[in-house]
Formats: structure tokens, sequence, C-alpha cells
């Protein structure tokens, strides 16, 4: 499965992300810290290297992935040349008001009232890109929700005297052909509903759990998942949810099962999880679908 969602304000977006490029100093790469490298946009790696600019990748909702995994993460982008890393929650102010600090290091030449920081925020939709300019300016000032493509233009803001940031909306790639990357994107929420279906994101993702978290599953929903299938996880979840479509005699919603799932994943009820650990595939799935 490939995915094909390119809306036209991305395409605008990826040029003027690429002229803004050329007049700012450090990019603020917004990762998802439960899937840091599918969420990372190789459009963004080959701009930036295009114009040899550091980058401070910001592993986003570490709140909600597995810390050791994380650190992981951490030991690995922190050996790249020309990038930081750090793991953080950008909900809580304390959190975004570290990263302009962060970001003063990688470009110490930047650092007066003639020559201020700039510093310009990327990443894919849905990993959080608002949530930060709403804490770093202590304001409303970039709509926020639990869906792909919120901010659809540039908006540039003066931090203080000796600092300006740039938010840009969430971009994703022309073609994800990789149907791993894709499904892990589907399970932040990245895609739009009408690009994937959620059964098939709702197997993958737990199939993964079924393999690395697989106590999560039966303490959040009271069944034993030995022997269990991903197919059988949503089936085991629609019978104890009651989920049933209505006048078909008692078969099971699925559809209904997939989403109560993928929404239990979303917002952190089933703990603190990573789906893709460095140097490796996501787990596969626990048998058959």
């Amino acid at each position: 499965m490939s995915i094909q969602w390119f809306p036209g304000h991305m395409n605008a977006a990826r040029k003027e992300a690429a002229k803004t490029m050329e007049v700012i100093d450090v990019i603020v790469e917004i990762l998802d810290a439960r899937i840091p490298e599918a969420s990372c946009n190789p459009l963004i790696e080959e701009l930036r290297q295009a114009r040899q600019r550091p980058c401070l990748k910001v592993l986003n909702k570490a709140d909600l992935a597995d810390p050791a995994v994380t650190q992981a993460w951490l030991d690995l982008y922190n050996r790249q040349p020309g990038v930081s890393a750090v793991a953080l929650s950008c909900q809580h102010a304390g959190d975004a008001a570290r990263i302009p600090r962060l970001c003063q290091p990688l470009a110490p030449h930047r650092n007066s009232i003639v020559k201020p920081l700039r510093m310009l925020i990327m990443g894919v939709p849905n990993v959080g890109k608002s949530t930060l300019m709403n804490a770093l300016l202590k304001r409303r000032i970039a709509r926020v929700g639990d869906e792909p493509a919120v901010t659809k233009v540039q908006q540039r803001h003066k931090l203080n005297d000796r600092m300006t940031i740039t938010d840009s909306p969430g971009l994703l790639w022309g073609t994800i052909k990789d149907p791993r990357v894709g499904l892990l994107l589907a399970t932040i929420n990245a895609v739009g509903h009408t690009v994937v279906d959620d059964e098939a994101v709702a197997e993958f993702l737990a199939g993964i759990l079924l393999a690395r978290y697989p106590a999560r599953l039966s303490a959040r929903y009271g069944f034993a998942v030995e022997g269990l299938t991903s197919t059988g996880v949503i089936d085991a979840i629609a019978k104890k949810r009651g989920c049933l479509l209505a006048g078909s005699g008692g078969a099971l919603d699925r559809d209904k099962a997939a989403r109560i799932l993928l929404a239990d994943y979303r917002d952190g009820t089933l703990g603190r999880t990573s789906l893709e650990k460095p140097g490796t595939e996501a787990e596969p799935q626990a048998g058959p679908a």
C-alpha cells in the first residue's frame, strides 16, 4: 500500500519552505517520539542539506513514548553532524521554552539585535508544531487540532530582540511508497481519514502492540492476548465493547472497534509505547491478519 496525499497547499508549502530556508539559521524539525524515523520527512532533510542548515530534532510527545526507546533515538541523532536532538512535550510550556535556547549553539554567530537567531519549524502534519508555537508565544496564534493539515501558511513571529521563529504547514512527501511508513504515519493521524482505512491501520497497530506491549492490550480491554492475531485483537475489542452492526443479527462492527483502538493509542490511554526502534523495522504483525 502506497499513500498519495499531497494537498495543493503542501506543494506550495514545499516551495515556500525552500525559499525561506535561504534566510534562516536553524531548522527545528518536530518529530513524533513514538515514530521518529517514519515522521522524519526526507524532503526536509533534502532541503536543509542543500542549504547546509543545522537542525534541532525535537522528539515531541515524549510523554507518550517508551522512554528507553526514545533515549536510543536521541543517542543516534546526537551523533549526526549538524544535528542536536531533544525529547520533550510541547504541551508543557517549560519544555517548549527550552527550544530556542537549544537552537542557539547551532548558530552561535546569530545572537544579537543586528543578527537575530532565525528559526524555522518544520515537520509532517499533526506532530505538534502549532502547539509549540502557542507555547513559545504564550498566546493562541495557531489553531491546534488532532487532524492533519491544520496550518496552511507560514507564520513568522518575533520571540525577542535576538530571536525570530517561523511556523510552516505540515509537509508530507508526494508518494509514501513504503507501506510500513504509511501505516505508521496513519497511526498518529498524520494523513487524512479518506486516504487510509481505519481497520487496516488498527490491525497494523495491534500487530506491533501484540509483539511488544501485549500486557497493555490485556489491561485496557480485559481479554487474554495469547494466540490472538492482529485481526483477532480488533474482534476481541468489538466483543468487549459491544460494537455491533445495526440490524446485522450480531455481526461485529470492526470499524468502530478499530477507531476505539486508534483513539486509545493516540491519546496515550494505552501507556507509553514506541512503534519503531533505531535501525530496525517496526515489529511485524503477530500472525496472519
